[in-house]
């Protein structure tokens, strides 16, 4: 549905993104993920026509964005970072408005606004008009007016920046029940939207694809093995030295921490991948007559992801996703403070 192929943008001769790839699958939500900078917004501006690349192609429903750009718009609905809405519009007399803009014919329209009041939760606030509305129904508004024509492909930028929790959750829920009927592009610097609406990931920073992949296929990569913790009273550095000459033990850390009782330690255990180590460090624990208070495996989480691709130099190779060809060696990391 989309597909985005060594796009770039330059800003006299400062690149914003740079030979940026990847594909969305009809259906799909895919989360743009990346720190304020990363090049983001610039890359849902192309998309959307709203700015031209320096160079490669961005195609959306087999039409290219540049050379069929009014043909693309028919076939997309757009939310920018800030909605683009008429304060003195009532909700509904704004989406019939944009309804009309968009192409939608005369004898749909009522239906197809109904369903849009419906769908983003509106109908109760259809005659307020939007000024008087809380953020929250104003980013709702700005959705409906993004799938009021019913586009096959959606592009929501920063969709609940500024909003509280529960207006979070909301959004949140109503973006997944876009999936699909439509293909949606997400873009966001918040993580739990895209572990928790987004099944698949491309990490960009710098203005360059890092990753792609589920968020679930990132965290195992970055992983490897298992990770253990435990939390011990005695003799932690003699422990130390027995857990470190177990078969399948790569690394065994003391973790400092003052959340702990007085003689208590917490000691972290990592592990070859493929290695079920529990049973063993318990029974060395208990063996070295140690106080064993609590084993808990522990997992890498999304944050541990980003974190790591965006903090890090990657090295000289590309890292391994998915799909090789919409991965890109990273450069050296510095995030600036403003989205270009």
């Amino acid at each position: 549905m989309i597909e985005v192929e060594h796009l770039s943008k330059i800003y006299g001769s400062t690149p914003a993104i740079q030979d940026v790839t990847f594909s969305v699958e009809p259906g799909e939500i895919l989360g743009f993920l990346g720190p304020n900078g990363a090049g983001k917004t610039t890359t849902m501006r192309i998309l959307a026509g709203y700015l031209p690349a320096t160079s490669g192609t961005a195609r959306i429903a087999n039409y290219e964005v540049h050379e069929n750009s009014l043909a693309v718009r028919r076939r997309i609905g757009y939310l920018p970072e800030t909605p683009p809405l008429y304060l003195d519009m009532s909700v509904e007399g704004f989406l019939h408005f944009v309804a009309r803009i968009k192409g939608v014919a005369p004898g749909d329209r009522a239906s197809r606004v109904k369903s849009a009041l419906e769908r983003c939760n509106l109908t109760e606030k259809a005659t307020v008009l939007i000024r008087k509305l809380s953020k929250g129904f104003r980013q709702r508004v700005g959705i409906a007016q993004a799938i009021v024509h019913d586009p096959p492909a959606i592009i929501l930028d920063e969709p609940t920046v500024g909003l509280d929790p529960r207006q979070i959750i909301d959004v949140r829920n109503l973006i997944r029940s876009l999936a699909g009927e439509h293909t949606v592009i997400l873009s966001t610097h918040i993580l739990p939207e895209v572990s928790m609406t987004c099944s698949r990931v491309a990490i960009i920073n710098r203005g360059k694809i890092v990753a792609t992949n589920s968020p679930e296929a990132l965290i195992t990569q970055l992983q490897g093995g298992s990770d253990y913790e435990l939390e011990v009273e005695g003799d932690v550095l003699e422990l130390q030295k027995l857990l470190q000459v177990l078969p399948g033990v790569c690394m065994v850390q003391v973790v400092p921490t003052d959340s702990l009782p007085p003689r208590r330690s917490l000691i972290r255990v990592i592990s070859v991948p493929g290695t079920e180590l529990g049973r063993d460090i318990a029974a060395v624990t208990v063996g070295a007559g140690l106080g064993l208070y609590e084993l808990r495996r522990t997992s890498a989480t999304l944050e541990d992801v980003f974190l790591d691709l965006t903090t890090q130099e990657l090295g000289n190779g590309e890292l391994t996703t998915s799909d090789s060809q919409n991965s890109a060696p990273s450069a050296e990391i510095e995030v600036s403070g403003e989205e270009v």
